[in-house]
């Protein structure tokens, strides 16, 4: 069946879109992941990929022309495929109509029609087309490497009024979490992902349309690939019921009579802490349950003395001596399960397939910081002039990277490629796990300029405002823990880069200046390479140009 493509949002602010070039022609064969065309947005001019295979057998907008989003833009299907009801929009499969001879107007309403496409991605029923005026809405992909998606939050809810461009949830992708926006108005009638929920790209999302539409039967027959999504009823009392059961206030636990005690997890979790028995606190909370307030308020009753023993009970005492009690600490086994992000399930997968496909070995160097932390400081005199310490390390690496191309590398099974362009990325730790946004064209960049680039997309990073574009295409990778005060440390390559460098401390140590031993500050670097495509002379060569870059501060300034 064929597929229709649509002119795609590829910026948050897009809102429509110039075809510059087209890279394949009516009736080229398409496979999954080419390059349709590069298409510019109010941005910057992206490659436009195809998630599709078949036969370009349509193109909606010629090259040149602007369009707004979700604007016919091509048509890929089977080769020889009938879209003649495609292009007059009408649903896929609907039966041919008989050609008859058109007027002038009919022809311009049949073009106006075809010149308009659906707003998102949209799935018939089995047995008939979707009601008028509903839109199926699907998981988006929301960047490049995604193949599935997490609903963070849903901002609207079953009933609500949806106009365009409201947002309708936050999605967490592999790399960020992002707002999704709806680009079509009407009723949220059914959702399909509930909050914290994952489901592939494509899945059922959502269902928008007139208030009170009838749409049963859309959502048991649409095709997901998996087992239909749940009722909003169904889902509703599942949730109410999960609900329920997560916020139960009291926990029972046997007392030494067989009695029953009443108490709340926190009071029972302070309890377990400072070693305190339940059965010696008074509870203050309905039905004698034992709360928090209870706990930090208790304090231990003094050890009242024992009646005094009859002669017999002291000679069975002396008699038959008791034995020493063991002393047990109070407390409970705790355990507690998180469940994995989307961005630490795709973490531990990259990391894993880099460490176990790529050979890694690591280059250790050690670098004077003393000059490099002088010329910092004068640097910083200048007026709106911040830099850092990773700032110049990012500085020169770029400069080493130009001299020592190979290091600027991707691994092919059949081929090395060299990037003479530098790009860096920098590894920023966020809540979630790691993030590594780009620094394009690196080695044109000014130190202020690095500095400037580095704060704000670290801040945007840990906010998690990036775009995806902005974490692609690094050829190097710059990962620094000398803040936590790590000397030294190893890093896992950030594939397809061929290395990363690891940044430690700057650490204040006795060293050897002119025979004398005095006082200096020193800073570890760590080079983990891919032996693939870089052999140790390379990385050593590399390692000791960007030694005399960071050495000798003055050169980069040149």
């Amino acid at each position: 069946m064929a597929t229709i493509i649509t002119m795609p949002r590829l910026s948050d602010t897009m809102t429509e879109g110039t075809v510059a070039t087209w890279l394949k022609k009516v009736g080229d064969k398409i496979n999954e992941g080419d390059i349709l065309a590069e298409i510019e947005t109010d941005k910057a001019t992206m490659e436009f990929e195809s998630f599709n295979e078949g036969t370009l057998l349509h193109i909606g907008i010629p090259a040149g022309e602007t369009a707004p989003v979700d604007s016919l833009l091509a048509i890929i299907g089977k080769e020889g495929e009938d879209i003649s009801a495609l292009l007059a929009g009408k649903p896929a499969g609907t039966a041919p109509v008989k050609e008859e001879t058109k007027s002038e107007e009919e022809t311009k309403g049949t073009e106006e029609i075809a010149a308009k496409s659906e707003t998102t991605k949209t799935t018939a029923t089995s047995s008939a087309s979707l009601p008028k005026g509903v839109v199926v809405i699907t998981m988006p992909r929301l960047s490049d490497t995604m193949t599935e998606g997490t609903v963070a939050t849903w901002l609207k809810k079953v009933g609500d009024a949806v106009a365009e461009g409201d947002i309708l949830a936050e999605i967490e992708t592999d790399k960020a979490t992002m707002e999704f926006e709806s680009f079509n108005e009407g009723t949220l009638l059914y959702v399909g992902i509930e909050e914290g929920n994952t489901a592939p790209v494509d899945s059922l999302l959502a269902i928008i349309g007139p208030a009170g539409t009838d749409i049963s039967g859309i959502a048991e027959n649409y095709k997901t690939g998996g087992a239909p999504q749940a009722a909003p009823a169904e889902a509703e009392e599942k949730e109410v019921a999960a609900t329920e059961k997560e916020t139960e206030p009291i926990v029972q636990e046997a007392s030494t009579d067989g009695q029953r005690i009443l108490a709340s997890p926190l009071a029972k979790k302070i309890a377990s802490d400072k070693g305190i028995q339940l059965t010696q606190v008074k509870g203050s909370g309905e039905n004698g349950r034992i709360v928090k307030s209870d706990i930090e308020n208790f304090t231990p009753a003094a050890v009242t003395p024992q009646t005094a023993a009859t002669p017999a009970a002291k000679v069975e005492t002396a008699a038959a001596p008791v034995a020493p009690k063991v002393f047990v600490p109070a407390g409970e086994v705790f355990t507690e399960e998180i469940k994995n992000s989307q961005m630490r399930k795709i973490i531990a997968k990259r990391l894993a397939e880099s460490l176990f496909t790529a050979p890694h070995y690591n280059l250790v160097i050690e670098v004077a910081m003393d000059d490099a932390m002088a010329s910092r400081a004068v640097i910083n005199t200048v007026p709106d002039t911040k830099v850092s310490f990773n700032d110049m390390i990012i500085k020169a690496c770029a400069m080493a990277l130009k001299k020592h191309p190979k290091i600027n590398s991707q691994w092919k099974e059949d081929a090395i490629t060299i990037n003479h362009h530098v790009n860096i990325g920098v590894a920023v730790a966020v809540e979630d796990g790691l993030v590594v946004p780009v620094l394009k064209f690196t080695d044109a960049m000014s130190l202020s300029q690095i500095g400037g680039s580095v704060r704000d997309l670290a801040g945007r990073a840990k906010n998690k405002k990036l775009l995806p574009t902005e974490m692609e295409g690094s050829t190097f990778t710059v990962s620094n823990l000398g803040m936590f005060g790590i000397v030294e440390f190893n890093s896992i390559i950030n594939q397809p880069n061929s290395a990363i460098l690891s940044v430690g401390a700057i650490v204040e140590k006795p060293v050897i200046k002119n025979g004398q031993i005095v006082v200096g500050n020193t800073m570890m670097l760590s080079l983990a390479c891919d032996h693939r495509t870089i052999d140790g002379a390379t990385g050593a060569q590399f390692l000791q140009t960007l030694k005399q870059y960071i050495e000798n501060p003055v050169t980069m300034l040149a």
